[in-house]
């Protein structure tokens, strides 16, 4: 598989966090000589969010975690997250099913705590039921090999179609004490809000409640991880944890709208939008990777789903791929959202260069210049609907016949 252009040249540091060990194994799940199994174990005292996919077809993995979500916690237990690529055991009937509660049941034989607490994620292909004994078999060497410093590991075990391992990492100060946050990500293709066929994992050492810890990852969601696409396929599988796990030291905030929070809650949406990014500028046989502004919507959700038309639809993702300046697919994409728009307020840019003013091409406006802006790699493109004060950020990469490539023989 080409490495996308966008290929970090390492993986960022991401140091250990207070409270987390891991380990991953090569189980041999559908890949051979790789790894495609971690698992995170996480302190006693760890609270945990969770963001899951809108799709009505979820895997079984996702219905289990929404319910572990929700489960009461066993004292003094080690709080467990373990996920697994190759398969999504997603419409794999009973045999999915029962592949979940073995890997939960058969993860607390050896970690400690009850199955019903386990967070499961599981990612690639649909259809085909996994294994959980391939998993089971591997827990009691994984038992040995637990460590703090295993992200960049951990981030390569969770790859499907990624062509790179996708990590970010910050600081922050609560109380005056500093925390630490890591996150890593994969997913490359099948990727549009609610999330993607994405799976997502941050760990800090914070000291925050769980509807607090919830409160914050679900807003920052929608304009990170929900801000996203590729494709326009929302997978079936989409997770997003973020675990705490009370080690920092500073007294327990309770309240997502603490001030006490502020600092805290801004670097962890700088990771979360350098992960969401990461995942775009992977995208399958992506060449550009395009920012989508649209301004002065009716309303915030009015000009998202103005903005996300622009970036779903395939007329304009090849004619970026083709780097063509067609404005034209731009206003099409606008006009087929099923929005508020008046044509002749709308204003379109590319970068600073004006395309398109009241309705028609920009006096100013020539070929030249458009063709040249879109022979970058990083675009960025402006909508201004002259309606209200709604705005919105998305971000998508383009249509290169890369795409057709990796998933014309994906199962096969």
């Amino acid at each position: 598989m080409t490495p996308s252009p966008f290929k970090p040249k390492k993986f960022p540091d991401l140091p250990p966090i207070n409270g987390f060990e891991m380990a991953v194994a090569e189980a041999g799940i559908k890949y051979e000589g790789r790894t495609d199994l971690w698992l995170l174990k996480a302190h006693e005292s760890t609270e945990i969010a969770g963001v899951f996919t809108k799709n009505k077809c979820p895997g079984a993995p996702v219905d289990w975690s929404r319910k572990a979500l929700k489960s009461a916690r066993t004292p003094l237990a080690p709080r467990l997250i373990l996920v697994n690529s190759g398969t999504s055991n997603v419409f794999a009937g009973q045999k999915g099913r029962d592949a979940v509660i073995e890997s939960a049941v058969g993860v607390t034989e050896i970690f400690g705590g009850q199955p019903e607490s386990v967070f499961l994620s599981s990612t690639g292909v649909i259809g085909v039921a996994l294994d959980a004994s391939k998993l089971t078999a591997q827990f009691p060497d994984m038992a040995k090999s637990l460590t703090a410093d295993g992200w960049a590991d951990a981030a390569r075990a969770i790859m499907t179609t990624d062509t790179y391992p996708k990590g970010a990492h910050a600081k922050a100060q609560i109380d005056g004490v500093e925390v630490s946050i890591n996150g890593i990500a994969k997913g490359s293709g099948m990727i549009a809000p609610d999330m993607a066929t994405m799976l997502g994992y941050i760990a800090t050492d914070a000291v925050i409640g769980q509807s607090a810890l919830q409160d914050i990852l679900s807003t920052i969601t929608e304009k990170s991880f929900n801000a996203i696409t590729v494709d326009s396929d929302t997978s079936t599988s989409d997770t997003v944890l973020l675990a705490a796990s009370g080690q920092a030291g500073h007294l327990k905030i309770e309240k997502s709208d603490d001030p006490r929070l502020s600092e805290f809650i801004s670097a962890l949406e700088g990771v979360m939008l350098d992960l969401a990014h990461q995942i775009v500028k992977d995208g399958e046989g992506a060449s550009k990777f395009v920012t989508i502004h649209v301004t002065s919507a009716v309303s915030d959700a009015s000009a998202k789903t103005i903005a996300m038309s622009v970036a779903n639809s395939p007329l304009v993702k090849t004619a970026i791929a083709g780097e063509d300046a067609n404005w034209g697919r731009l206003i099409m994409a606008v006009g087929k959202a099923g929005e508020p728009a008046e044509r002749d307020l709308l204003s379109i840019k590319l970068g600073d260069i004006f395309l398109a003013q009241n309705g028609a091409v920009s006096a100013n406006y020539t070929e030249h210049q458009g063709a040249e802006y879109m022979k970058r790699s990083e675009l960025e493109m402006s909508i201004d609907m002259g309606l209200g004060s709604g705005l919105a950020t998305v971000w998508t990469c383009d249509f290169t016949h890369g795409y057709i490539d990796i998933n014309a023989d994906y199962r096969s």
